[in-house]
């Protein structure tokens, strides 16, 4: 059975596609879960969010071409059980020499296909760049689902639209006639805005169950990771980030084991499981209470 290759895109940039594409990959893997992380946008957000340096030579982008196989390109993390696939600025020249290949939107599936044949990772996610080129095309060309990251803001149901459309095109093509929606997730959401909260019931309006109930809001810690090349969980476990990220990865493997996609949920501790919380110190026992002292007797007469 081949490994499930997810692709993770939005057309528009800042909608947290990057963020959610790592710390969704490291919420995995610390649930044991084997997990290939593909980074296919020229920018590199989520090399360097990992950890790893841009390096000329280190991208598919010779895999695309077919000049090698995408094997020796895999790298480790600091994370166990996550690898990638690192990008490089380099990659954007892809662009323009996949185009004039032959089957140019079937280059990312044949590239990917010996990987996602073995039984070296249980998932594949792939960071898409923020537009719907040539390397966003085949990606959804050789991906089984695509999972959308939006904002909570108004312009991000505009985007969503244009990205369920291009699905549709993809699938009535026959360049992927199985590709279908994993699921949106909201990010950047913010409690204390009506913004927030109608663009969330909005997106439901429309897309109904396909949108994740878990809701990734806007934080500092998030924002400051990448900076320091770690996913949030390795950065700053007891944040709110690291708590949604951590409560997306077990819906998305539970949404996949109830549609019979995934054989085991992972009901297992994770790799890095949390001690329980300290209970609070009983309340004090007043008859424990230090006595109070006696009173001397009186003087004899």
């Amino acid at each position: 059975m081949a490994i499930p290759i997810i692709a993770v895109a939005n057309q528009k940039g800042g909608v947290g596609k990057t963020t959610t594409c790592v710390n969704l990959a490291a919420c995995l893997a610390e649930r044991r879960k084997r997990i290939l992380l593909i980074d296919l946008d020229p920018q590199a957000n989520a090399t360097s969010g990992l950890g790893l340096e841009k390096k000329d030579g280190a991208s598919i982008y010779r895999a695309l071409l077919g000049e090698m196989p995408l094997d020796p390109l895999i790298q480790k993390t600091a994370m166990d059980r996550l690898d990638v696939v690192p990008s490089e600025l380099d990659l954007a020249g892809a662009e323009v020499d996949i185009a004039r290949a032959d089957r140019y939107l079937h280059r990312f599936k044949e590239a990917v296909a010996p990987v996602a044949a073995s039984d070296r990772y249980d998932y594949i996610l792939v960071d898409c760049p923020p537009s719907l080129g040539i390397l966003t095309m085949n990606a959804l060309a050789g991906s089984e689902s695509l999972l959308i990251p939006i904002q909570c803001e108004y312009y991000a149901l505009e985007g969503l639209s244009v990205i369920a459309k291009l699905i549709q095109r993809i699938s009535d093509s026959g360049a992927n006639p199985g590709l279908r929606i994993e699921g949106i997730v909201l990010t950047m959401y913010d409690v204390r805005t009506n913004l927030s909260q109608q663009v969330v019931q909005e997106v439901l309006n429309h897309f109904g169950d396909r949108v994740f109930e878990t809701l990734i809001p806007r934080s500092v810690r998030l924002s400051e990771a990448p900076s320091y090349g770690k996913p949030v969980i390795l950065y700053d476990r007891h944040c709110t980030g690291s708590a949604a990220y951590r409560q997306l990865a077990r819906e998305f493997l539970k949404r996949r084991k109830l549609a019979g996609r995934e054989q085991d949920e992972g009901e297992e501790a994770p790799a890095h499981a949390e001690a329980p919380p300290a209970p609070p110190p009983p309340p004090p026992d007043p008859a424990a209470a230090e006595p109070v002292p006696a009173p001397p007797p009186p003087p004899a007469p």
